[in-house]
């Protein structure tokens, strides 16, 4: 399967990619990291649900099928576009603890916020959001779209060997809960591969939400979780929960990537710095072997220049990004990649545990659907009586430096790492729907996969199985200030990585398959009246379509 292959991406020495193809549909398609949740939006499309429908359904089985990497406790967010064109967004993310200024933290002794714990843990946003996303786009009952979730959690499904190698990872914080230890830790151990892992407590506030999401944020959940935060220390006082449920529909980020729209989700988060990527390299791949030492260059090199941005001026309540757009920025950016003036040594690596879905309906709907945790089960603390484990979005996103406009504050969201896309093309068709999970890498990756598909061609399943290189630093809090390097997939072959040494690339090669992420695409064949989808290699995602 890793055989030796001269010419799979344009240089020599890589291995071949897995032989697979991508899958093919005539009518809609659903795609995600895990083969349950891939089934429950393809049936719900099958049913006669549309794309919002079947992103619903995916988005709770996942809770189920990879709970290290989302949860009710986590952040969602989408990107949706409608078949007459429009194209809109869902954000939800919330904020931190009202009582959690910089002196809370620094009073305790803190130089940084916690990334376990009650402290670490930021008003989760996945509920809102996907109670907004059925609003402006559903058509089915949300407990109808959900009740396969809850019976999941009710029956349990059957732990993978990620999830086992996750709680593995992480059971002295999940045996510090005794919530996250009894649904995770069956018996006090980790589970076997295939043990069924029931959650009844989850189940039931599955379906109490789905008959009334609102009270996520303002009614009995609410009530039990800022109590259960308070009593254990975090500062919460409820406001900021009632506030963080304002969640409504709103419109994409635009940017321009070889004539076509890239429509990306807004702040908190990082969207705006893969159309800053496109922008800089949009034109300079031309002719350039695919994934050969000058392109990777290239687009290592505009990376690091938006995680520079990221980290010196960008925080979620100001608007500096935008002037990372304009044209006299990117031309500023492409002078100093060409004279070799590169910002290196910023922040820390690309990591961290998300997971997303893909789905396109017949009429020509499309998902793109993120959600998350942050890091693998997050904070490690549930709300008692729920089976809900909160995210850890606080710790992982907001700064303690003081002045900075990241710098932890009330009513301040933290930076995300959470981004997705949609590309149409000229004319306004539905051209290209993906995403990937991967903390700091998916900024870097998302933009590798539409060079992948608009400057190569390049099909769904070859798009996301092709050899992944990610710049290191990214802009998460806990390793600020970590030195840098270039981390490839040694799939790129030993011309492509001799050529980034000879550039200055400080290069950490990986194994051929361990470059992270689980990227996501569906591609729409205008011509041929189809859909073709991918899902990466490096999971056990899978794409189906009827």
């Amino acid at each position: 399967m890793n055989s030796p292959k001269s010419d799979a991406y344009g240089g020599t020495g890589l291995q071949a990619a897995p032989d697979r193809p991508p899958v093919l549909s005539a009518g809609g398609m659903a795609v995600a990291s895990h083969p349950a949740v891939s089934f429950a939006g393809a049936r719900v499309l099958a049913e006669g649900g549309n794309a919002v429908d079947a992103a619903l359904a995916m988005a709770a089985v996942s809770w189920i099928a990879l709970p290290g990497q989302c949860g009710v406790g986590g952040d969602a967010f989408a990107v949706v576009r409608e078949p007459g064109g429009r194209v809109w967004t869902v954000s939800g993310s919330g904020y931190g603890p009202d009582g959690g200024d910089p002196g809370f933290y620094r009073g305790r002794g803190l130089s940084a916020v916690p990334l376990t714990g009650p402290l670490s843990v930021a008003v989760p946003g996945a509920v809102g959001a996907l109670a907004a996303l059925h609003a402006a786009g559903g058509s089915r009952e949300l407990p109808a779209l959900w009740a396969p979730a809850a019976r999941a959690a009710e029956t349990g499904l059957p732990s993978t060997a990620k999830t086992r190698a996750d709680v593995l990872g992480h059971q002295a914080a999940l045996r510090r809960d005794e919530g996250a230890a009894r649904a995770l830790l069956p018996g006090g151990r980790a589970p076997a591969v295939g043990e069924r892992l029931p959650q009844p407590e989850l189940a039931a506030t599955i379906r109490r939400l789905a008959e009334d999401p609102a009270a996520f944020h303002t009614g009995w959940f609410a009530e039990r979780a800022v109590a259960a935060l308070r009593e254990a220390g975090a500062p919460f006082d409820g406001a900021e929960w009632e506030l963080s449920g304002r969640i409504a529909a709103r419109p994409a980020l635009r940017g321009r990537y070889r004539g076509h729209t890239v429509h990306q989700t807004p702040p908190p988060t990082p969207g705006w710095m893969v159309l800053q990527q496109a922008a800089v390299c949009d034109g300079l791949l031309d002719g350039l072997p695919r994934l050969g030492a000058e392109a990777v260059h290239l687009l290592a090199s505009a990376a690091r220049l938006a995680f520079a941005d990221r980290v010196e001026r960008c925080g979620s309540d100001t608007e500096a990004w935008r002037e990372t757009l304009t044209p006299a920025a990117v031309a500023r950016a492409r002078e100093r990649i060409a004279a070799d003036a590169v910002p290196a040594g910023l922040a820390g690596p690309a990591d961290g545990d998300t997971t997303s879905a893909v789905a396109v309906d017949a009429e020509g709907r499309a998902v793109s659907l993120i959600h998350s945790l942050a890091f693998t089960f997050g904070s490690a603390t549930t709300v008692p009586g729920t089976g809900v484990i909160l995210n850890n979005r606080l710790g992982r996103g907001s700064y303690l430096i003081p002045g900075h406009p990241n710098e932890v504050r009330p009513r301040r969201r933290p930076l995300h790492t959470l981004n997705a896309w949609i590309a149409t093309d000229p004319a306004g068709r539905l051209a290209h729907v993906g995403n990937t999970p991967g903390g700091d890498g998916q900024v870097q990756w998302n933009t590798q996969l539409l060079s992948h598909l608009l400057d190569h061609g390049a099909d769904p399943q070859s798009a996301v199985d092709a050899p992944r290189f990610t710049v290191h630093p990214g802009s998460d809090a806990d390793v600020l200030g970590q030195p840098e390097e270039l981390r490839c997939e040694s799939r790129l072959g030993a011309e492509a990585l001799d050529g980034l040494r000879a550039r200055g690339h400080r290069v950490r090669v990986t194994g051929p398959w361990e470059g992270g992420g689980s990227a996501l695409v569906v591609s729409a064949d205008h011509e041929r009246g189809c859909l073709s989808g991918g899902a990466d290699s490096r999971q056990e995602g899978v794409a189906l379509g009827g």
